[in-house]
């Protein structure tokens, strides 16, 4: 059973940055992805990006590739998701996940069983 907490959240203005943490209770595999997911409110949760927690390999959704960055630190069992360039579009909660999948499956909300309680991710413009 791994259980996840996110931190980082916050207001910031257009154009700032924030940085998400996402600290998992107990050892993440290797064999495990972590993905980062977002909902706005009247909106389907959506996939923002995701990371092979053993390979790095990571993905994004294409409205945030160039402007965010998902890494991982294996000793700290600690996942991140650099925002930089935000935009007003950006606000939503955003959510932390992981399991035992690989790509295409990470992009799905539904594939994902452990998640965090989500961190309110606020731009103003």
């Amino acid at each position: 059973q791994v259980q996840l907490v996110e931190s980082g959240g916050g207001l910031v203005q257009a154009g700032g940055s924030l940085r998400l943490s996402c600290a998992a209770s107990g050892r993440i595999s290797s064999s495990y992805a972590m993905g980062w997911f977002r909902q706005a409110p009247g909106s389907d949760r959506e996939f923002v990006a995701a990371i092979i927690w053993g390979s790095g390999d990571t993905y994004y959704a294409d409205s945030v590739k160039d402007r965010f960055t998902i890494s991982r630190d294996n000793a700290k069992n600690t996942g991140y998701l650099q925002m930089n360039s935000l935009k007003p579009e950006d606000t939503a909660v955003y959510y932390c996940a992981t399991d035992a999948i690989s790509y295409p499956f990470i992009l799905i909300v539904s594939e994902y069983d452990y998640w965090g309680q989500g961190t309110q991710v606020t731009v103003s413009s």
